[in-house]
């Protein structure tokens, strides 16, 4: 089945964010499948928290970032679809070496495959599913394609899990990225590119990286998103990679317990308040556009006493109960940020303006959270702590309000946006 490239009905435009959100589902699954497996991984190759922090964190975000952004820049001059297919498919390669490694290095090494290939993921993938939707309604459509999150984690956790707990952990990395070599097929078989800007009023034209990257320093709503998302970003990094081995390790959970638990607390969840989200955005945001920063202020204010006490739970079902209102909530920034850039940029900038949007993420985020936990984890450690991890996790707590903060200088920003034009394209000249 192929896609009509030029108009499209809705139903079109919401499947191919479907596809496109089963990509970006794999994609999380890969990056996230390390920290799902960090406790037999962590035994059987000898490594430390640190290393750990480092593999699923700063050493990942480095590749994945820098990488994003020539990427997203030939995404922008040429076809978007053809670049999620070969990405998907590399990083998918680069899943199953992982289930090769003996060591530190080989694990490193076979990450940054991993980083190089999840580079051409998301930019073109935000691009494509704004070509395809009106300025008002693309929160929604990038709710949809933002289940790739929960969808990666629920498929981390269940199927992961479970074939490591049944064959061991390399198997779980080598059949994970068969599947995804096998996706990235799929998708060439049934998406086609749409008509770029073909739902703007703006002219596509082409646009310098410099360009694109001074828009981030202009513009306030793109600065001040950008700000918030990186907060936002460090909470949900840092949970998803440390949570499993805290139930693990502090809450006596077993890996076929995460499988069975986990999985649902953590994905489904979050599905649920990734898609409300986008559809409160597309609702409120219509009538007053400081909603697209003002739910995910209100959400991660509400996530922070939640998240104090699983930490503090003895049980892992205690802890897994606190932990689902954080779960369904930390992703409630994503659908207004993304609509937000790509309403804001030319059809000509989407992609490159999401992979500096990803790239500012991923250094202080990505690269930040896990590994800021596991330097803290090791530190305590090494002072003799009971409870190092768990001691470690607080150190999120106080991040949950300058999130909180960050999205209601967002909403203070978009409330200058209330007359101008949706989709209008911003000069940076």
């Amino acid at each position: 089945m192929n896609l009509d490239s030029t108009r499209s009905s809705p139903a079109k435009g919401y499947f191919v964010a479907a596809v496109l959100a089963g990509a970006y589902g794999l994609n999380f699954l890969d990056r996230q499948l390390l920290s799902i497996l960090a406790e037999p991984v962590k035994a059987d190759l000898g490594l430390t928290d640190t290393q750990l922090g480092l593999l699923s964190g700063f050493a990942f975000a480095i590749v994945y970032t820098l990488f994003g952004i020539p990427v997203a820049w030939m995404a922008d001059r040429g076809n978007r679809v053809r670049i999620v297919v070969a990405a998907c498919g590399l990083w998918s390669l680069f899943t199953s070496v992982c289930g090769l490694a003996q060591n530190f290095t080989h694990l490193a090494l076979a990450r940054i495959g991993v980083g190089i290939g999840e580079a051409g993921g998301s930019p073109p993938s935000y691009s494509i599913i704004a070509d395809y939707f009106p300025p008002e309604r693309r929160a929604g459509a990038l709710a949809i394609y933002s289940l790739g999150v929960p969808i990666g984690t629920t498929a981390g956790a269940a199927l992961g899990g479970w074939i490591a707990a049944e064959h061991g952990w390399r198997w779980a990395f080598m059949a994970v990225g068969a599947l995804g070599v096998v996706y990235s097929g799929f998708i060439l078989l049934v998406v086609r590119e749409p008509k770029r800007g073909g739902n703007d009023k703006a002219s596509v034209k082409s646009a310098s990286f410099a360009d694109t990257a001074k828009l981030f320093i202009r513009e306030p709503k793109l600065t001040l998103t950008a700000v918030a998302a990186s907060f936002s970003s460090l909470i949900g990094y840092a949970m998803l990679s440390w949570t499993p081995a805290l139930l693990m390790r502090v809450k006596g959970m077993t890996l076929g317990e995460l499988a069975s638990y986990y999985s649902v607390a953590s994905g489904v969840t979050a599905a649920i308040g990734t898609v409300l989200s986008g559809y409160l955005v597309d609702r409120l945001g219509q009538r007053d556009k400081r909603m697209y920063g003002f739910i995910p202020a209100i959400a991660f204010l509400v996530a922070a006493p939640f998240y104090a006490a699983g930490i503090y739970a003895q049980s892992w079902q205690m802890t897994l109960l606190f932990m689902t209102v954080p779960f369904a909530l930390y992703a409630s920034y994503l659908p207004p940020a993304l609509a937000i850039v790509q309403n804001t940029v030319a059809p000509s900038q989407r992609s490159t303006a999401s992979a500096i949007l990803l790239f500012i993420l991923g250094i202080f985020a990505l690269g930040g959270g896990p590994l800021l936990i596991g330097s803290i984890s090791d530190a305590l450690l090494r002072q003799g702590h009971a409870f190092p991890l768990q001691f470690a996790m607080y150190a999120l707590f106080p991040i949950f309000f300058l999130a909180s903060l960050g999205h209601a200088a967002v909403a203070r920003a978009m409330a200058g946006s209330e007359n101008a034009e949706p989709g209008r394209a911003i000069s940076a000249g």
